[in-house]
């Protein structure tokens, strides 16, 4: 029905464009020009629906009125002034439907057509304002030319900055959407990206070349081509050449750097490097750090080499006058450098304080020579609890085996740590770990026959008590090698607590704390017997300390008469290194500023200053407030009470303290802002060669040293420099959550399914879910090396159902 009323409408349509031709054709014909209200428009078709409507408005309904009304004659009378008109009309309806044709061309998009003063039309540029004549033909030939050689058109598409959305890659069934460009693409930029991304995280140059890599960058930008290794290689030594200079031009500003070196051999190309750190204090008052060098040192590796290799570097960056501190561990090789380079300072420029500052000893790693002089006490018990978690993780069987019983027990840890024997944090870790599973390690020798190197319960109180004396170490270990934030003010409380600690335990009831103590203790006294004046002066620093941690710790640390002599001693230097500093900066720009402008002033008045009776005012305000006064910074700032930290005193920041306090302490500020940049440990180094071992892997091994230095040093000016910090992955983890027992079902094992009422299919199950009461979730992937035994199965899924029957489900596939 639909269709015939559709029919009906297009056919009247047509006959309706036929009569308008019919008539047309009459008008032309006829010299009698009609009426063109007479003459039927061209109908439209809206919703099914034809109306033709007229010049005034009326439509064929009125029409079909007045032939109800008997009102047929419709004849016009039409005199010779209305022909005119009509004909007039007539060329103007023409001329304008001619008008509205669309110009197709694209140089209209640029040119606008112009009517000018005499009736003539014209083609105007938008773009430089010239007008092109128009030909009769239409064509637009002149017009391109012009834009070829339109200067002002140039330079407006090289300052257009347009936004284009390129269209959709189609791959298979997915639809890519590529990137959003700016709509000049530059593969110089995206190259020196890509860079800063190798160099970031250390990725290897063939990276580049990857299909996969290529591919992801085509489809977001398509106008991306691909990069050699060999490209990509000299793009990232250019990035180092400029990261260099930046780096240099920031070491220009800094008045004190303190340095931090360390030498690491390479497992893989068996040469040894050495790095050099270092830290400084910018002019926002962050404190930063910088591997400026990390070299091949030739052997033999000596004192006099590595001294000699240091100072090449100092002068290669320019900063062989601002060196203040270096801090080294105690190898004997590094007292040596210590004591060349010490007199070489010293022949070009006073040290600080006599140099009395300039050797810095790593105190993290005199904290490592005390506790391993003390492990060596317990080393068997050490070694059973090592051998003991190394047995379990050789295979799958003892490491489920080890699960199930974790899991009967209810134990809420998931892990073991497997120590590592240079790293005594790490032995910490394992034993403080493993001794949560001490009950799990005894039943486990009832399973295992060759397992014997269970600790017994008597080595499992020797180590619950090393441990007790070991967190001591490990929490001022982790205090001291942060390289974000200050740890030299930090330091004197962490030493207070550790010769506390040694001090009563020298007395324990069992004779092997007694052992290891006394070995610990004599280490402490090697190097700590004497009062150490950097981590006293830098605690006193600290506007939370101030002469009041010294008052505290060295009575406790220090016989009464020693104590009192280690306070003077501390006293004497605090003010001698001030003294240096007042004498450096008495006279800087801070303190003439003022002084300048005025000056300043006079010379815009073309004024002669030695004329001028303001000249001699200046001097005599110049030599008055010059003048020392009556008390220094240092004196105005011990005088005050110790800053009281409202909330959380970890979060406290010395470094912003003295920030907000450069205006009342002028000198002071800057003497504490140089100490307190100084490392007490090589940690900062020793994470460089972490990168190291990372970079020079056995697929990298035949780098050449230079490479090397440019990846590691740019590497870690671009992560500085984008803010990217390296994480921590904990290696030798043994979790256990995420390895359980497995055993096949057999058909015996469906009758004890369908007895616990639970859904059952013919299959083998693979995958059993539980979630125990101890809030640690637990996957269990199978039971494949249980024993057989329906019984020994059953009892497994009624040990489960005791802990949490409501959340036991199996499934089967």
């Amino acid at each position: 029905m639909g269709q015939g009323v559709i029919a009906i409408y297009l056919l009247e349509y047509n006959l309706t464009l036929i009569s308008n031709e019919i008539e047309l054709m009459k008008l032309n014909m006829s010299s009698t020009t009609p009426d063109i209200s007479s003459i039927p428009v061209q109908p439209t078709i809206n919703s099914f629906t034809s109306r033709i409507v007229s010049d005034d408005g009326n439509d064929s309904m009125n029409e079909a009125l007045d032939a109800t009304n008997g009102n047929t004659d419709k004849t016009p009378i039409i005199d010779a002034n209305d022909r005119e008109c009509d004909n007039a009309d007539l060329e103007e309806c023409e001329e304008s439907n001619e008008k509205k044709r669309q110009k197709t061309s694209a140089v209209w998009l640029e040119f606008k057509e112009v009517t000018l003063s005499d009736g003539s039309k014209k083609g105007e540029c938008v773009h430089c304002k010239k007008k092109l004549a128009i030909n009769t033909s239409k064509s637009t030939t002149q017009f391109k030319r012009h834009l070829t050689t339109c200067v002002k058109r140039k330079i407006f598409q090289n300052q257009q900055q347009m936004i284009n959305f390129q269209p959709v890659n189609t791959c298979g069934d997915v639809q890519i959407l590529p990137a959003l460009t700016d709509g000049k693409f530059d593969m110089v930029k995206m190259r020196e990206a890509a860079a800063h991304w190798i160099l970031m995280h250390e990725h290897p140059f063939s990276i580049i070349e990857e299909e996969g890599f290529n591919m992801m960058q085509k489809r977001g930008m398509p106008e991306w081509e691909k990069v050699s290794r060999n490209t990509i290689k000299k793009d990232c030594m250019q990035v180092y050449e400029a990261e260099k200079k930046k780096l240099k031009a920031l070491l220009k500003t800094v008045s004190k750097i303190s340095l931090t070196t360390d030498l690491w051999k390479s497992s893989n190309q068996k040469i040894e490097y050495m790095v050099l750190t270092a830290h400084f204090v910018d002019s926002n008052w962050r404190l930063q750090k910088r591997v400026i060098s990390f070299v091949h040192i030739p052997p033999p590796r000596r004192g006099v080499e590595i001294a000699d290799c240091i100072f090449k570097c100092l002068k290669e960056w320019g900063i062989e006058n601002k060196v203040f501190t270096l801090s080294v561990d105690n190898a004997s090789s590094n007292d040596v450098a210590i004591r060349i380079l010490k007199d070489t300072f010293s022949r070009n420029r006073m040290l600080l304080c006599g140099g009395k500052l300039f050797h810095v000893r790593c105190c993290a790693h005199i904290l490592n020579l005390m506790v391993q002089d003390g492990l060596s006490e317990i080393k068997n018990v050490i070694g059973d609890v090592h051998e003991s978690v190394s047995f379990i993780n050789q295979n799958e069987a003892r490491l489920n085996s080890f699960s199930d019983i974790v899991q009967q027990l209810q134990l809420p840890d998931r892990k073991l740590i497997l120590d590592c024997k240079t790293r005594w944090n790490s032995t910490f870790e394992m034993l403080s770990i493993a001794i949560k599973f001490k009950e799990v390690f005894s039943r486990l020798k009832e399973r295992e026959s060759h397992y014997e190197c269970c600790p017994s319960h008597e080595d499992w109180e020797k180590v619950e008590k090393v441990c007790e004396i070991l967190e001591v170490f490990n929490s001022a270990t982790k205090i001291i090698s942060g390289s974000d934030y200050p740890t030299s003010n930090l330091f004197l409380n962490e030493v207070y607590r550790v010769k506390v600690l040694l001090d009563k335990r020298m007395n324990d009831e069992n004779e092997f704390v007694q052992a290891m103590v006394r070995k610990m203790k004599s280490k402490f006294d090697k190097y700590w017997g004497e009062c150490n004046l950097l981590m006293s002066i830098a605690a006193i620093l600290d506007p939370r300390c101030k002469m009041r941690v010294i008052e505290f710790c060295f009575p406790r640390m220090y016989p009464d008469r020693e104590a009192k002599e280690n306070i003077a001693k501390v006293r004497d230097a605090l003010y001698e290194i001030y003294d240096e500093y007042a004498r450096e900066y008495q006279f800087g720009n801070e303190h003439s500023a003022e002084t300048q402008v005025h000056d300043n002033g006079i010379s815009g008045m073309n004024i002669e200053a030695s004329s001028s009776g303001w000249f001699e005012f200046a001097n005599y305000v110049k030599s008055v407030e010059t003048a020392q006064p009556q008390q220094s910074d240092l004196d105005v700032y011990l005088a005050e009470g110790c800053f009281i930290c409202e909330g959380d005193s970890t979060k406290f920041h010395a470094l912003e303290w003295w920030k907000a306090s450069t205006l009342k302490y002028r000198i002071l500020s800057k003497m504490a802002r140089d100490i307190l940049a100084i490392p007490i440990t090589t940690v900062a180094s020793e994470a460089t060669f972490s990168a190291g071992g990372r970079v020079i892997d056995t697929y990298r091994a035949s780098l050449s040293p230079d490479t090397v230095q440019a990846l590691l040093c740019g590497g870690d000016w671009c992560r500085n420099l984008h803010g990217v910090k390296k994480k921590n992955k904990r290696r030798n983890q043994l979790r256990l959550h995420s390895k359980f027992p497995k055993v096949r079902i057999s058909n015996v094992f469906y009758t004890v399914l369908a007895a616990l009422k639970l859904p059952t299919r013919k299959g083998r199950t693979h995958v059993a879910e539980i979630v125990p009461s101890s809030m640690a979730q637990c996957r269990i992937y199978g039971l494949k090396h249980l024993s057989n035994s329906v019984v020994s199965v059953f009892l497994r899924i009624q040990s489960f159902l005791a802990i949490a029957p409501h959340r036991f489900r199996c499934y089967f596939f």
